[in-house]
């Protein structure tokens, strides 16, 4: 049996050997290439090391980084509230030390006050006409060395108590060393006759003094009843009311009730005023009377609207 024939050797062209060669080495690329290709996305790239990373990648954050984000973010807020608040702060700030200097002040003042530095050196007794300023001042004179915010007030009443013609009185401190008494004395309005003598009263009956003989220019009230009754009070009201110059020719006050007040005067006329009531009216009815009938020996002026001379 003969065996089949060969296949017939073809014969090989120049060149085609290499070719062929260098076709098998660019498919061996491309199939490289398509296995980098399909690798992870974090797989290093060619050229670049596993510790590289992209400037767009985040960093790790550490505590410290923590720490400081976190003073500085203090640092910012505080920043804003000083600013926010700087107007506040500086009103405030304005305002305690006005506070704080008023308050210096107004210390110092009292401090001043209750120092030796202004102490009583010198009184002075303003208003008296009928008592002697000088015998006041004596009374006081214990006075004398305290400071002017000292001066005792319930000792100074009960010195001028010892003054009965003193009605009402005032303190005035003068710094740095005087002391001023303003006094108000009492007006007398006539005398009241007793076994003791003539005493010297006034419109709200309070005796000023008393002697022997009856004081010039002084009335003498004879009143039922006393100084505590109504007559007198009335009696007294109306002496007060009458106008100078009848004052002045004034010699006796009668008066049982407070409604029949009868008037003397020096030259003999006899006033009937009645009551209290309308003392002004009376008085300028009184006087325009006594023009109009100079001889005249009684005028009723009860009725001050219709005065009646006789």
């Amino acid at each position: 049996m003969r065996r089949p024939a060969p296949p017939p050797i073809t014969p090989e062209r120049p060149g085609e050997k290499d070719a062929a060669a260098a076709g098998k080495s660019r498919q061996r690329r491309r199939d490289a290439g398509a296995g980098e290709d399909a690798s992870s996305p974090d797989d290093p790239t060619p050229g670049e090391s596993p510790g590289d990373h992209s400037a767009d990648d985040p960093q790790p954050t550490s505590t410290r980084d923590v720490w400081r984000a976190a003073r500085a973010r203090r640092k910012a807020l505080r920043a804003e509230i000083r600013r926010f608040t700087q107007r506040s702060r500086r009103r405030r700030i304005i305002w305690l030390s006005s506070i704080g200097a008023a308050l210096l002040l107004i210390g110092g003042s009292i401090a001043a006050a209750y120092s030796p530095l202004f102490a009583v050196q010198k009184i002075t007794v303003a208003g008296a006409t009928s008592l002697d300023p000088a015998a006041i001042e004596g009374a006081l004179s214990d006075q004398l060395g305290t400071p002017l915010a000292l001066v005792d007030s319930s000792r100074v009443k009960a010195a001028l108590l010892a003054f009965p013609l003193i009605e009402t009185y005032a303190l005035e401190a003068r710094p740095p060393h005087d002391l001023t008494v303003r006094i108000v004395e009492r007006t007398p309005v006539g005398v009241i006759r007793s076994e003791a003598g003539y005493t010297l009263v006034d419109a709200a009956g309070v005796a000023l003094s008393t002697t022997s003989d009856q004081p010039a220019g002084q009335p003498v009230i004879d009143v039922e009843g006393g100084v505590d009754s109504e007559a007198f009070r009335s009696a007294g009201l109306v002496v007060r009311s009458l106008p100078a110059d009848v004052r002045a020719g004034l010699t006796g006050v009668r008066a049982t009730t407070a409604d029949d007040v009868t008037l003397t005067l020096s030259s003999g006329l006899t006033v009937v005023w009645g009551s209290a009531e309308e003392s002004v009216l009376k008085a300028a009815a009184l006087s325009a009377t006594m023009i109009a009938n100079p001889g005249a020996e009684t005028i009723d002026v009860t009725s001050p609207d219709v005065a009646v001379a006789g």
